[in-house]
C-alpha cells in the first residue's frame, strides 16, 4: 500500500469518527429535548396554538340588613384580542378603533403593556350590535373575541352610592400599587375604586375560571379544549336599612330644593351597637356610569361640579359643629362642677366680659342648665366656656372622640379638629384669647367635626356614655353560605362622667323638642325624641344648618345627624329632614314635610377687631362672682344660637 493510500485511509477514519461523534451528539441532544425538556417544549408548542380565555368571576353581591339585594351583577360583553405569535395588524386595530370608538393610541397602549397569553381587553359593556358585527365578519377581525363578563349593577342607582362606592378598570398607578397584593392584578381587571367596593375588593373578587381555546395560524378560535368554572366572590350583608336609606335620601333631596341649598349629609345609626342604618351625601352620582368606562361628558359633569359629588361628606366633610357642641360643653361643665343644675345665670342678650351674645340680641333672663340646653342659649354656654377654660374643653372634646376618625369601615375618613392652645400656637404662632374660648364653647372658631362624629357624640349621650365604633358590614359570606367574617358591636370608649350628669344632659336634650328650639318641628311626634339644633357660621355664604337627635328617649335605638350646607338655621332646614328620617325608622306615617320655600339669608354679625391688651373686659352686668378669665376677647360678635 503506497503512501497516498495510507494517508487517504487515515483521513477517512478521522472523518468517520467526526461523523459518528456528531450523530451521537445529535441523538443525545434529541433524547435530552424529548425526555428531559419534552414537557416544556410541548407547552411552548401548545402556546402557539392554545389560548386561555379567562372567565371572570362575578363579584360578591350586597344585601341590606333585611336581605334586600342592593348591588348585583348582570351578563355583559367585552371585546378582547387574543395574543398572537406575530404582531397584531394595523388593519385589525384600525377596524376595532372605528367599531368600538376607542382611540387607536389607547388600543396600542394596551397591547404594548400586555404580557402572557391572556386576552387583551379592549372595551367592556358593548351592546349586541357590536357582538353581531364581530360574529358575522370573523375574517375581518382575526384574533378578536367577544367575552361574556359579569357586569356590576347598582340596583337603586344613586342610593347609598357613597357607602357602596363603584368599580371600574384598573389603571397603571393602581396596578403598580397592588403589585404585592395576594391577588395578582393585571391590566383589564375591574376593581373597586371607592367605598365598600374598594375596601373589600379582595373578598368580593372571587376566583376567575377560563377556557382552553385552540386557534389557527390567524388567531381564529377553532376548538374548546377545556374549561374551569369561575368561583363567585363573597357577599356582604350590610347594616344599612334600604327603606330608611331611601327615606333619608328623599328627605334630603326635597329639602335641598326647598331651601335653595346644594349639598348635605346625614347619618343614621343605632347608638347601642354602632350599626349604621343609613348614610347620605349630596350631591351624588350614578355608579353604573363607571362600570363600562365613564364617558367624557359624564365624567366632566361630575368632576366640574363645585359641590364634589364623589366626596362622601358624611365622613369627609368637616364643619363647625355650631350649637350641637353644647352637648360637650354642658357635659364638661357639670362633670367639672363649674355649675350646678340649679344655678341660674342671667342672660341679658350679651355676655358681660366679651361683647358676644345671642342671635338677634335675644335675651332669656335668668336661666338654668336644662333650660339653656333646650333653648340653646349662647350667653349661658359662653359662661360655661369662661369657667371651664379651653384646656378642659379640649379634654372633654377628645373624651367624646372628636379630633380623630371614628374608625368606620370606609376609607378616607377625616379627623375633624379640636380647638386648643397647642393647635393655635403650632399653626398660627399666636396666643390664645378668651373670645376664642367663647367661640369654642358654642362650637365655632377652630372646632370642626364630620357628620359621623356628630352622630357618635349624640349616640354616646344616648348610650349613657358608651361610644360604639360605627360599622356598615354585619357579615361576609362565601359562595357556599359559610360566614367568613362577622362584625360585632365594639365599645371604643366611655365617658368618665358621673351617670347623673349624663342624665341631666339627656333631660336638656329632651327639652329641645318639647319646648326648645326643635319644638315646632316635632310638635305632635308620637315618639319621645331628644334633639339638638345647631347653626354653624360660614364665612363663604349662608350658615350651615345642623340637627342631631335620638329616640325613643327611654330606650334609644336610632340616632340621626343631619347637616345642610348653606341651609340657614338648623331648626329650619336640618330638623325637618331628621323628623322624616325618624318617621321611616319608627315606621310612622310621614307627616313632616320639607320647608315650602327658600329659607331667608341669615344676617352675619361683623367680626370684632383683635384686642390690643390682655385684660378681661368688665361691665355693670357682670355678676358679683365670676371666674377670672385668662385672656380678652377676639372673634365674632353675636353668634347664632340655634
Amino acid at each position: 500500500m503506497n503512501t497516498d493510500t495510507i494517508e487517504y485511509s487515515g483521513r477517512l477514519k478521522v472523518i468517520s469518527y467526526i461523523i459518528v461523534l456528531v450523530v451521537m451528539v445529535l441523538i443525545g441532544r434529541m433524547g435530552y429535548l424529548q425526555i428531559y425538556e419534552g414537557e416544556h417544549y410541548a407547552n411552548l408548542a401548545d402556546g402557539n396554538r392554545i389560548r386561555i380565555v379567562p372567565a371572570v368571576a362575578p363579584r360578591g353581591t350586597f344585601y341590606d340588613r333585611n336581605g334586600t339585594l342592593m348591588v348585583t351583577n348582570r351578563p355583559g360583553f367585552a371585546v378582547s384580542l387574543l395574543p398572537l405569535t406575530e404582531p397584531i395588524s394595523d388593519d385589525v386595530i384600525n377596524r376595532l378603533s372605528a367599531l368600538l370608538k376607542v382611540p387607536k393610541e389607547e388600543i396600542n397602549k394596551k397591547i404594548e403593556a400586555h404580557v402572557g397569553f391572556d386576552p387583551i381587553r379592549i372595551k367592556t359593556g358593548i351592546g349586541p350590535e357590536i357582538y353581531s358585527i364581530i360574529a358575522e365578519q370573523k375574517d375581518l377581525y382575526p384574533g378578536v373575541v367577544v367575552e361574556v363578563l359579569p357586569v356590576r349593577e347598582y340596583v337603586f342607582k344613586e342610593q347609598a352610592v357613597h357607602v357602596f362606592g363603584y368599580v371600574s378598570e384598573i389603571n397603571d398607578d393602581e396596578l403598580e400599587a397592588k403589585k404585592d397584593s395576594p391577588h395578582k392584578y393585571k391590566m383589564g381587571d375591574i376593581i373597586g375604586k371607592a367605598g365598600l367596593e374598594r375596601l373589600y375588593d379582595l373578598e368580593l373578587r372571587g376566583e376567575d375560571g377560563g377556557e382552553q381555546v385552540e386557534v389557527d395560524v390567524t388567531g381564529k378560535p377553532v376548538d374548546v379544549l377545556g374549561k374551569k368554572y369561575p368561583v363567585p366572590g363573597c357577599d356582604l350583608y350590610l347594616t344599612i336599612d334600604k327603606d330608611i336609606q331611601a327615606a333619608a335620601e328623599k328627605a334630603v333631596d326635597d329639602t335641598l330644593v326647598a331651601v335653595g341649598a346644594k349639598a348635605a349629609a346625614a347619618v343614621v345609626m343605632n347608638p347601642q351597637t354602632g350599626e349604621v342604618l343609613a348614610m347620605v351625601s349630596r350631591p351624588a352620582f350614578d355608579p353604573n356610569l363607571f362600570v363600562g368606562g365613564i364617558s367624557s361628558k359624564n365624567g366632566n359633569k361630575i368632576n366640574n361640579n363645585p359641590n364634589h359629588p364623589m366626596d362622601n361628606k358624611a365622613i369627609t366633610g368637616e364643619y363647625p359643629p355650631g350649637s350641637t357642641f353644647k352637648i360637650v360643653t354642658g357635659t364638661a361643665a357639670l362633670a367639672e362642677h363649674v355649675v350646678t343644675p340649679e344655678e341660674k345665670i342671667f342672660d341679658s342678650g350679651k355676655h358681660w366680659i366679651v361683647d358676644k351674645g345671642n342671635a338677634d340680641g335675644e335675651a332669656l333672663g335668668w336661666i338654668s342648665f336644662e333650660e339653656a340646653l333646650a333653648h340653646s342659649d349662647n350667653v349661658y354656654f359662653y359662661e360655661m366656656g369662661n369657667r371651664l377654660g379651653i384646656d378642659r374643653l379640649e379634654k372633654y372634646s377628645r373624651m367624646f372622640g372628636l379630633g380623630q376618625p371614628t374608625g368606620i369601615n370606609l376609607m378616607f375618613e377625616a379627623e375633624g379638629l379640636v380647638a386648643s392652645q397647642e393647635y393655635k400656637r403650632r399653626v398660627f404662632d399666636d396666643d390664645w384669647y378668651l373670645a376664642e374660648t367663647f367661640d369654642a364653647a358654642i362650637g365655632q372658631g377652630f372646632n370642626s367635626v364630620t357628620p359621623i362624629q356628630a352622630a357618635c357624640v349624640m349616640g354616646q349621650i344616648a348610650a349613657d356614655g358608651k361610644r360604639f365604633k360605627p360599622y356598615l358590614v354585619k357579615k361576609i359570606v362565601d359562595p357556599d353560605g359559610k360566614v367568613v367574617k362577622e362584625f360585632k358591636p365594639e365599645v371604643v370608649s366611655e365617658l368618665k362622667v358621673e351617670p347623673e350628669y349624663i342624665k341631666l344632659v339627656q333631660k336638656g336634650l329632651q327639652g329641645v323638642n318639647k319646648y326648645g328650639t326643635g319644638a315646632s318641628v316635632f310638635r305632635g311626634f308620637p315618639v319621645d325624641i331628644a334633639g339638638k339644633t345647631g347653626t354653624a357660621e360660614n364665612p363663604h355664604g349662608r350658615d350651615h344648618g345642623w340637627f342631631v337627635a335620638y329616640g325613643p328617649f327611654d330606650n334609644p335605638t336610632v340616632v340621626v345627624a343631619v347637616i345642610v350646607e348653606q341651609g340657614g338655621y338648623g331648626a329650619a332646614c336640618a330638623a325637618p329632614i331628621a323628623r322624616r328620617i325618624l318617621d321611616a325608622a319608627f315606621n310612622l306615617p310621614n307627616q313632616a314635610q320639607a320647608p315650602a320655600a327658600k329659607a331667608p339669608v341669615d344676617t352675619k354679625p361683623a367680626e370684632d377687631p383683635k384686642p390690643t391688651d390682655k385684660q378681661p373686659k368688665q361691665t355693670p352686668e357682670q355678676p358679683a362672682v365670676v371666674n377670672q378669665a385668662p385672656a380678652p376677647g377676639k372673634g365674632n360678635g353675636n353668634a347664632k344660637k340655634m
